[in-house]
């Protein structure tokens, strides 16, 4: 999403041609529906909003899955309807679906097939994780932003990575993290800066 604002201020085109689209699901937290919200509205862009629950309850009568069976069907179709819905908007309305997928997510291959790994345009596909959020980083504190969307931003980074696909805990915490999950991904991006840039 910042790379694309920038590069509609660049090419002085209006934001509200930008459409961002949040689509919460059943594993989706207060704070980061909240949040992606607060920051489409900061930034000026075009905002929808399409629930994934009532497509995915439907989905799962029609495949025989039990919506109380959490596996990896389940997680993995909540990414594949998010990726549809976004591909289907983009040829709807003549645009480009901008992917948020990074190096570490694909060099671990944390991501869903035909999910959430592919999209029109991949901005951060060569980019580690923790340089994605050194640069979200710096854009929040030297990119020119308002305060809101700065704020809003820094409440993102200090957010636990998760794709939140599972329901959250019932504190509404998300209960999911992917570094729980995967390690850390300091760790990640030490061992493949190594392999990717020195062979």
């Amino acid at each position: 999403l910042l790379v694309t604002v920038r590069a509609f201020d660049f090419l002085g085109l209006d934001r509200q041609n930008l459409v961002g689209v949040t689509m919460p699901g059943f594993g989706t937290t207060d704070r980061t529906y909240t949040n992606a919200l607060d920051l489409m509205k900061a930034l000026g862009i075009t905002v929808r909003e399409i629930s994934i629950v009532p497509a995915m309850e439907q989905h799962f009568k029609d495949i025989d899955h039990d919506i109380a069976d959490r596996n990896v069907a389940y997680e993995n179709a909540q990414a594949r309807e998010r990726t549809q819905i976004l591909m289907d908007i983009a040829n709807d309305i003549g645009a480009l679906v901008v992917g948020t997928g990074d190096l570490s997510e694909l060099a671990l291959g944390w991501a869903t097939y035909n999910g959430d790994h592919m999209s029109m345009y991949s901005v951060n596909a060569g980019v580690p994780k923790t340089i994605v959020q050194m640069v979200v980083g710096w854009i929040a504190d030297c990119g020119g932003l308002e305060a809101k969307a700065a704020a809003v931003l820094h409440d993102i980074l200090d957010t636990p990575i998760s794709p939140e696909l599972l329901p959250p805990a019932e504190s509404g915490e998300i209960k999911q993290k992917t570094e729980d999950i995967v390690g850390p991904y300091e760790l990640h991006d030490f061992f493949l800066y190594y392999v990717v840039r020195c062979g």
